[in-house]
């Protein structure tokens, strides 16, 4: 089975993982996207999650990637964050989800 190709919407998952500053959450951040492209959908929790209407978690520790599928095996990168809590804030996932209308 071909791997799948990993987009990005906007550079926004480009500059949050080139700004973490924490080697650890930079090396998990990559390593996680370097695992989704090898697994794509066959990955499940605890590394990804999904959050509803077709927006999903991919989860490490430390950081959050926000993502969605697309057909023909593309999977597209909206945002990323710090995990500082357990659940997401309201005002991450209203922003995620705008970004989420524009890549359909």
């Amino acid at each position: 089975m071909a791997g799948w190709e990993v987009q990005e919407h906007r550079t926004r998952v480009r500059e949050f993982v080139a700004g973490l500053t924490d080697d650890r959450a930079f090396d998990e951040a990559t390593a996680l996207i370097k695992l989704f492209a090898e697994r794509g959908n066959l990955l499940r929790e605890p590394r990804s999650k999904p959050l509803g209407d077709g927006l999903f978690e991919l989860r490490g520790k430390q950081v959050r990637i926000f993502y969605t599928f697309r057909p023909r095996q593309r999977i597209v990168l909206l945002d990323g964050m710090i995990k500082k809590r357990n659940d997401i804030p309201p005002e991450v996932v209203k922003r995620v989800r705008a970004l989420q209308k524009q890549v359909r």
